[in-house]
């Protein structure tokens, strides 16, 4: 059986938060768009809260000062909610 392994994991190029969505542009060329309710601290954060983000780890993340959230790129793309999210919807 064959296994599919990323040789090169993707990084964050830019996000963009909404009031209903965070999208962010990976460095392959995909756009990944989740809703903003799976990270509460997002979701109720200000707009310029929002757009207060960096990049860690050449991109593997996104980290929110503000707010202390702190996202992964694999955790994107593996549709992974935020702890507080599942622990609210368990």
């Amino acid at each position: 059986m064959n296994s599919l392994a990323l040789k090169i994991a993707p990084r964050v190029m830019a996000v963009v938060c909404s009031d209903d969505e965070l999208r962010v542009s990976l460095t392959d060329g995909r756009w990944l768009s989740v809703p903003i309710v799976w990270f509460p601290r997002l979701a109720h954060a200000s707009v310029s809260e929002r757009a207060n983000y960096e990049l860690m780890g050449d991109g593997q993340g996104i980290h929110w000062p503000s707010v202390d959230e702190d996202i992964s790129v694999m955790g994107l793309i593996a549709g992974q909610p935020s702890v507080e999210y599942n622990a609210a919807h368990a």
